[in-house]
């Protein structure tokens, strides 16, 4: 029997912090433990007053694996959607999942929705490699 390794929020979290970080992304970074409430991550960009807010998942070793990726997807829209704020700031929102749920958010975010609120999907591999989506990349997928 083979085992499929699961992809953990944590390992989500960490690839996508790395990832960021590697792009300039890293001040003031917060990244939130298991048990608080808040955003999963929050970072200030290292030259601009811009923040990053995102919400992560990870992966379930359910069998039903194909609807609990889906509740997965639309449960991190929701937390994402009821933390977005207006103000002076410009903030930018992601979605960090496992590639399996990334491809869910990917074809089913309408890209104008996600143009109109800065909303980006970070898709996190087995491997950890981080591939991020803004508006342009979901109206090129959704075609």
């Amino acid at each position: 029997m083979i085992m499929i390794r699961t992809i953990s929020e944590r390992f989500v979290r960490r690839a996508i912090i790395n990832y960021l970080a590697r792009k300039g992304w890293d001040r003031g970074l917060r990244e939130k433990e298991t048990a608080e409430h808040g955003v999963d991550i929050k970072v200030r960009h290292n030259k601009y007053s811009r923040y990053f807010f995102i919400e992560t998942k990870g992966e379930s070793s359910s069998r039903s694996a194909k609807s609990v990726r889906e509740v997965a997807f639309v449960y991190s829209l929701g937390q994402i959607i009821t933390r977005m704020k207006a103000g002076e700031a410009r903030y930018y929102y992601g979605l960090g999942l496992p590639e399996t749920s990334a491809r869910i958010a990917i074809r089913r975010i309408p890209w104008q929705v996600a143009k109109k609120l800065l909303l980006y999907v970070f898709s996190v591999d087995k491997r950890g490699k981080v591939k991020q989506y803004s508006w342009k990349n979901l109206k090129t997928a959704q075609g």
